[in-house]
């Protein structure tokens, strides 16, 4: 009991540090603080394994690097691969921000992935979710620069062409999860502007397309997928906090990966996680897990459990 009454009172004290005005002037403090209160409100509720958010549902990023329309198609895969692999656990993707090119391609893409059937522990082990039972918990180390060599489709010499694209996996916070994470609304730069893509004339016309940056730190979420501008806001602050986290959980654990990604990673050459080679021979290797297959088109369509259970010991 002592010990749950000095849990309570630490959990209470940092609580009361997060709500001070100049909470984030000094920004190392500030993702310890942020990253004690998880761990005490984890012992708090005797969690041991899988931490608490992994079990949730998760947001997924893609954004191009180097290799222009070529990595702006390679996006575009990735996008198909990660959403083929949702499929085939039985989860719903939903968009919540997305910038297309001329060529279909993308310059960058967020969705939200969700488990449809989370308090069904017999359906997620039938489908080989086990104990990382959420999307989060499953997708979370697949966050990093991932790099395609192929044949250039948008080449006419037809020329061997190494694209780059980094992919970024956030939490999906619960309402209740939220107010873990307090940002003081001075914090927060908040812009508006017109939605593009598919959406009807609600979506055109109107500024719904909502860009929310965190001045302290600099992160910045976007959210144009919903038809009003509450709903944008409410989605961008979602992914913002989400972001904030992440920094905060991989300064935790030393990720460099996940590190890379919150310190604006080099989208290019050497900071790659995984290749996809398509020529002049075919393998999907992850560099760092040594896992790989020359099955390249299974995994293109949606099959990651080869690298996925490799991540386990990450």
């Amino acid at each position: 009991m002592e010990d749950a009454k000095n849990i309570d009172e630490q959990i209470k004290k940092l609580e009361e540090e997060m709500v001070s005005p100049d909470f984030w002037s000094d920004k190392n403090k500030a993702q310890n603080v942020l990253r004690e209160l998880a761990e005490l409100k984890d012992k708090k509720e005797g969690k041991k394994g899988p931490r608490k958010y992994d079990k949730g549902n998760a947001m997924v990023t893609i954004i191009s690097g180097a290799g222009g329309d070529d990595a702006e198609d390679f996006s575009a895969m990735l996008l198909s691969m990660y959403m083929k692999y949702a499929n085939r656990k039985g989860w719903e993707v939903s968009f919540i921000h997305e910038h297309k090119n001329d060529h279909g391609g993308y310059r960058n893409v967020s969705i939200e992935i969700k488990n449809l059937t989370p308090k069904s522990p017999l359906l997620n082990k039938e489908r080989g979710q086990g104990e990382r039972s959420g999307p989060y918990g499953i997708l979370k180390n697949e966050s990093g620069v991932h790099r395609l060599v192929r044949i250039s489709p948008f080449n006419a010499k037809k020329l061997r062409h190494t694209s780059f694209s980094l992919v970024e996996v956030l939490p999906k916070f619960s309402k209740l999860d939220e107010k873990d994470f307090i940002i003081p609304e001075s914090d927060l730069k908040i812009e508006f502007a017109k939605s593009s893509g598919p959406g009807g004339q609600n979506v055109n016309k109107r500024e719904t397309a909502v860009r929310i940056v965190h001045i302290p730190t600099n992160v910045s979420a976007h959210a144009s997928g919903e038809r009003s501008q509450e709903q944008n806001r409410e989605v961008a602050l979602s992914v913002l906090r989400a972001k904030i986290f992440k920094k905060a959980e991989a300064e935790q654990k030393s990720f460099e990966e996940s590190m890379k990604i919150s310190k604006g990673t080099d989208i290019e050459w050497g900071n790659q996680i995984r290749s996809y080679v398509l020529h002049p021979y075919k393998m999907v290797k992850d560099h760092r897990t040594g896992a790989e297959t020359s099955n390249v088109d299974e995994v293109l369509g949606g099959d990651l459990d080869l690298f996925i259970e490799a991540e386990k010991n990450l």
